[in-house]
């Protein structure tokens, strides 16, 4: 979708599912990218650190991506980076939309 001009977003936990996208060009979608999701502080805070099967931030981080967070846990935080737009958590959602809605030209 990426290479084919198309607009990508995830919300929440969404970006996991970037993680291991690569390009053509074998470089992962997310390296030197602006992007948000699901903070490791929000998973502690909301009780569900042990049933995590890895710590997705550090993850997306390791990858190369410019990870970005609200200043306060649970608030709705979108990053748009081109065509690449994501939301911090289900809080994020509508704004999110929004975003894609007004990138498409809606």
């Amino acid at each position: 979708m990426w290479e084919n001009g198309r607009v990508v977003s995830s919300v929440c936990h969404g970006y996991c599912g970037l993680l291991n996208t690569r390009l053509s060009d074998g470089q992962r979608l997310v390296k030197d990218r602006k992007l948000t999701g699901f903070s490791w502080r929000e998973e502690v805070l909301a009780g569900v650190v042990k049933e995590m099967p890895f710590h997705a931030e550090d993850e997306v981080k390791q990858r190369g991506a410019r990870y970005d967070t609200a200043l306060v846990p649970f608030v709705g935080h979108v990053d748009t980076d081109d065509r690449l737009i994501t939301g911090q958590n289900p809080g994020s959602a509508r704004a999110t939309a929004k975003a894609v809605a007004a990138l498409l030209g809606a």
